[in-house]
């Protein structure tokens, strides 16, 4: 199975403690997330970030319904988190979030490592249309991050 890596990164012009407060709240991952997934966290609110948290929502892809449900693997404020996928729409899932400080604010990355199943015909979607959906996703979550913190 293919394992592919999508990484991105911004600089805000905020320190690591207000952009980390930010990504902290899973509440927060629905304003990250274009209309058109219709994401709904299952979860109960509050929901404390922590190692280990489950966090279940669902998410719409390709007009479908999935069920998603994430394992905080890593928690280290406010410089790291890792979620990982347990269930829903890949063979495989690992997201690192980092936080750096830098001249100007603060560095943050998302550092996305997926595989889709089904071998050849996986590789043919990923190549398709997979690639693009998480890179316009990621695109997106760019622009209402800049937009937010511009506006604090």
């Amino acid at each position: 199975m293919k394992t592919y890596l999508l990484k991105k990164s911004q600089t805000i012009s905020r320190d690591i403690e207000d952009v980390f407060g930010f990504f902290k709240k899973p509440e927060n991952l629905s304003r990250l997330t274009p209309a058109s997934l219709d994401f709904k966290i299952l979860t109960p609110f509050p929901i404390k970030m922590e190692k280990g948290k489950l966090i279940d929502y669902t998410i719409k892809i390709a007009g479908i319904r999935q069920r998603w449900t994430t394992l905080i693997t890593d928690y280290d404020p406010p410089h790291r988190f890792v979620d990982e996928q347990i269930k829903g729409p890949y063979s495989f899932w690992h997201h690192t979030h980092t936080f750096e400080a830098c001249d100007g604010g603060t560095k943050v990355t998302d550092e996305v490592r997926y595989s889709i199943s089904l071998g050849f015909m996986g590789r043919l979607a990923n190549f398709l249309f997979v690639r693009r959906q998480l890179e316009s996703i990621f695109n997106y979550r760019e622009k209402v991050i800049q937009e937010y913190f511009d506006g604090q």
